[in-house]
């Protein structure tokens, strides 16, 4: 069981990102670890109520991000925020959960094993005394330590009036760089992420956009069947194609012949050497997706 430690903007632990901005804390309770600042950190945020679209979204840049170094912050709530860094821990990567409760708290509950786990592979971060309740006039203070701890913010769903907005608001004071994954026009969790990218964030097509932003290698990688980690430039030529091709959605292979402009025969070929490798999976009779 890991203990809480406090740490004043007078001890050497405090970190940078925190000392310097706007109304930093006056000090932080801590279990687990604390970012390390040699590292690039990305917070991905997004509503709570997401759709399937936003989980699948949050866990596909949060392993990708993961797989490449990069440490994940977020508030540890439902949806998004959850989701993203289960995803980044599951990849062996580090999180670290800014709580807008006491260190000893688990809020959510059905987050107990993200508390757990999180402790031994990155931290649990609060400005609040162990016992505190996680009072909703704490979780919108709180989110200004979440982009403070952040190198890029990383928006995925969310509402015009939300939380997230909250956050983007004290990233955009910090200096932070904002991103937006984009989606359906018409679907209201989109709409949030439609007005950042109108105002001049960054559009998030892929985990590479992050990347580049952090400076670090574009090179995207994917988990094969045997957990080793492939990048995309070793696959052949046609396969690169066909990969290009498949979503988290199921695509048939007449989309794939037609998307990629193989024939039948070399694009089948391909999808099913990606399903060999473990990067693809068929989810019903000729139907195939990208695996996680």
């Amino acid at each position: 069981m890991f203990e809480t430690r406090y740490y004043t903007r007078f001890d050497k632990e405090y970190p940078d990102k925190l000392r310097f901005i706007r109304d930093p804390p006056a000090g932080i309770y801590v279990r687990g670890d604390l970012p390390d600042p040699d590292k690039k950190t990305v917070a991905i945020i997004g509503a709570r109520a997401c759709s399937q679209y936003g989980r699948n979204m949050a866990e596909y840049f949060a392993r990708q991000l993961a797989m490449n170094g990069v440490q994940i912050v977020s508030g540890m709530a439902r949806g998004i925020d959850g989701v993203a860094q289960k995803a980044a821990l599951s990849e062996g990567g580090r999180s670290f959960g800014v709580l807008g409760a006491g260190a000893d708290v688990v809020y959510p509950k059905e987050n107990r094993d993200i508390y757990e786990m999180i402790q031994g592979h990155g931290g649990l971060i609060t400005e609040l005394p162990d016992g505190t309740a996680p009072l909703p006039m704490h979780f919108a203070s709180r989110n200004r330590i979440i982009s403070a701890l952040c190198d890029v913010l990383l928006v995925i769903e969310a509402r015009v009036r939300s939380g997230t907005a909250i956050t983007v608001s004290y990233a955009l004071d910090q200096g932070r760089d904002i991103f937006a994954v984009p989606a359906r026009l018409t679907d209201p969790l989109s709409a949030g992420c439609i007005k950042m990218i109108s105002e001049g964030a960054g559009i998030a097509a892929s985990p590479n956009d992050i990347l580049k932003s952090l400076g670090l290698m574009q090179e995207e990688k994917v988990k094969g069947s045997d957990g080793s980690k492939i990048n995309l430039k070793n696959l052949t030529r046609d396969e690169r194609a066909v990969f290009a091709c498949l979503d988290l959605y199921p695509v048939s292979i007449d989309e794939i012949v037609r998307m990629s402009r193989l024939s039948i025969d070399d694009a089948m070929a391909s999808v099913m050497s990606l399903c060999i490798k473990g990067i693809a999976k068929e989810c019903s009779s000729c139907n195939y997706i990208r695996s996680r």
